[in-house]
């Protein structure tokens, strides 16, 4: 499960058996949500996160967003979920 950073308590991460589209997961404590990424970013998924940090998680990224596509792509480059932008 890569890590891609923390930011004002919050994880974002993916699992290593992730599918398209590019999505992250993001938690703090035991509450979890998921974000698309690419090719627009819009919440999936809520499982507890607070509306304070959903706001938060879709600032960091868009504010990363090239990094997650690049961290997506370079962990699943021999499997069929790589995308190209």
């Amino acid at each position: 499960m890569p890590t891609l950073f923390y930011y004002l308590g919050l994880k974002f991460y993916f699992y290593s058996n992730d599918h398209l589209p590019v999505h992250v997961h993001v938690s703090a404590e035991d509450h979890e949500a998921r974000y698309q990424v690419y090719p627009e970013i819009r919440l999936i998924e809520n499982r507890g996160l607070k509306p304070r940090e959903l706001r938060i998680a879709e600032i960091a990224i868009e504010e990363n967003r090239e990094i997650i596509i690049a961290r997506w792509n370079e962990h699943f480059k021999d499997k069929s979920n790589e995308i190209r932008i």
